[in-house]
């Protein structure tokens, strides 16, 4: 098992990155996949503070929703 410490630089988020890929199908319960558990809340921590994601305005919203259910505005 690696050790696991807070991801703080974009080095350190690819490096995380990279090692998540390689236990993505760790057996669970397994080591592996407790690690490959804490990697992933760590990466979404890291993502979060630095790519956040804005909500879509009421627009854009309803412009995505029509898209997903194939309505079309006439």
């Amino acid at each position: 098992m690696v050790d696991i410490k807070l991801i703080e630089t974009e080095e350190e988020y690819d490096e995380a990155v990279e090692r998540l890929d390689l236990l993505f199908d760790a057996p669970v319960g397994s080591q592996e996949a407790k690690e490959a558990e804490a990697l992933a809340l760590l990466i979404s921590q890291y993502e979060e503070e630095h790519y956040p994601i804005d909500e879509p305005s009421p627009e854009e919203h309803k412009r995505i929703r029509m898209e997903e259910t194939g309505f079309k505005e006439d």
